[in-house]
C-alpha cells in the first residue's frame, strides 16, 4: 500500500488536498472528486477513499459557516429527506467498500468523472433527455431514490456528482449553492466518521493519523479557494475545474486499463 510515508507521497498529498480545497472553496464541490480521483491514481482506490473521509468533513465544516442560522434551519427542513435517505445509503456503500476490485473500481471512477464533465461542459451539446417530464424534483420520493443511490456510490468511491448536479438543478445562488452542498455532505461525512472505525476500514492506526493530519492542508486550500470566488469569473472557474477534472478521469481509465 503506502510503503512508510515517503516524503515524496507526503508532499503529493499536501499538494492535492490544497488543490481539492481550492477548488472546493472556488466552485462549491469537487473537494472529494478531486482528492480522491487524485489519490486514486498512486494509492489504492479503498485506501484514497477512507484517507479522504475526516479532510472531506474539515472541508465542507469550513463552508458551511457561510450559512447563516436561518438558512441552516430553511435548507435542513427543505432537503431531509434527501439528506437522510443519503447516510442511508452512505453506509452501505462503505460496508461493500472493501469487496471492490480496484482496476475496474479505477475505471468506473475515471468514466464517472468524465461523465460529469461531459454533462457540465457547453461546448458539445448534450440531450438533457426526459423532455416533457412531470416529475417533481422537490418530492420526497424524488429526494430519497437521488439521495439514497447517490450516497451508496459516495459511500464507497467518495464520488457525489449526482448530489451535486441535482442540487444545482434547484437554481440557487453561488454561494447558497456552496453552503447547501456543504451541509449536506457535512451531515454525510459526520456519520461516515464513525462508520469507517465502527467498520474497520482504516487499514492501520498510521492510516488514521494520516487522515487527520490531512485537514490543515484541506482547510488552508478551501480558504484560498474562497478568497479567489469572487474575483474569478464562473466561466474561468468551470473551466479551471472541468479542465482538472478531464485529466484525472482520463488518468483514472488509462490506469484502470494498465495502460499508464
Amino acid at each position: 500500500m503506502i510503503a512508510g510515508f515517503s516524503p515524496t507521497f507526503l508532499v503529493i498529498l499536501a499538494a492535492v488536498l490544497l488543490v481539492a480545497g481550492a477548488v472546493n472553496g472556488l466552485a462549491g464541490f469537487g473537494f472529494a472528486l478531486v482528492g480522491t480521483m487524485a489519490l486514486a491514481t498512486v494509492i489504492p482506490p479503498s485506501t484514497a477513499v477512507v484517507l479522504m473521509i475526516i479532510p472531506i468533513l474539515s472541508a465542507n465544516a469550513t463552508l458551511v459557516s457561510e450559512l447563516s442560522v436561518a438558512e441552516l434551519q430553511s435548507c435542513g427542513r427543505r432537503f431531509w429527506p434527501l439528506i437522510l435517505a443519503a447516510l442511508i445509503g452512505t453506509i452501505l456503500g462503505m460496508v461493500i467498500i472493501d469487496s471492490l476490485p480496484g482496476a475496474p473500481v479505477r475505471v468506473g471512477l475515471g468514466v464517472i468523472t468524465l461523465a460529469f464533465v461531459l454533462n457540465r461542459q457547453s461546448v458539445v451539446p448534450v440531450p438533457a433527455g426526459g423532455g416533457g417530464s412531470t416529475v417533481d424534483r422537490e418530492g420526497t420520493g424524488v429526494m430519497v431514490v437521488v439521495g439514497g443511490v447517490s450516497g451508496l456510490l459516495f459511500g464507497a468511491t467518495n464520488v457525489g456528482v449526482q448530489l451535486v448536479a441535482y442540487l444545482r438543478s434547484f437554481g440557487l445562488s453561488h454561494g447558497l449553492f456552496v453552503s447547501v452542498v456543504a451541509m449536506v455532505f457535512l451531515g454525510i461525512n459526520g456519520v461516515r466518521v464513525g462508520a469507517a472505525g465502527a467498520l474497520g476500514l482504516y487499514p492501520s492506526t498510521a492510516i488514521f493519523g494520516l487522515s487527520v493530519a490531512a485537514v490543515v492542508p484541506a482547510v488552508l486550500g478551501v480558504a484560498t479557494g474562497r478568497q479567489l470566488r469572487h474575483r474569478v469569473s464562473s466561466r474561468h472557474r468551470e473551466i479551471a475545474v472541468l479542465g482538472m477534472l478531464t485529466v484525472i478521469g482520463v488518468r483514472l481509465v488509462l490506469g484502470g486499463l494498465g495502460i499508464a
